[in-house]
């Protein structure tokens, strides 16, 4: 069977559908997530390989967002009820993320 290469539409539709799944994890700690499009484009960049279509996708995300999100978490820079936006940094190759100014309800 030949498949054909996934393209941005369905690469993107991929990356939503992660996040989905981050999202939910991180609604049980009662923290929000907005990404940025350029962080979209990052995890785009980061997570689609034309050999190995977007399978690189789910360790961008941990690489990215999961694993540093966590450290924060550990070191008490975000909390529960936080919302958080998170932003690229191209040149580092890296996100930030920013808390918004208002928490959600706990």
């Amino acid at each position: 069977m030949i498949f054909n290469a996934l393209g941005k539409p369905e690469i993107e539709k991929i990356i939503d559908l992660q996040l989905a799944n981050l999202r939910h994890l991180l609604a049980e700690r009662k923290i929000h997530i907005e990404l940025t499009a350029p962080a979209h484009k990052l995890l785009f960049d980061q997570g689609y390989d034309p050999q190995f279509g977007a399978r690189p996708l789910k360790r961008a995300i941990q690489r990215l967002i999961q694993d540093p999100l966590a450290m924060k978490l550990l070191d008490g820079e975000v909390v529960p009820g936080d919302s958080l936006t998170v932003e690229a940094d191209p040149k580092r190759g890296e996100m930030r993320f920013a808390r918004a100014t208002t928490r959600v309800a706990r």
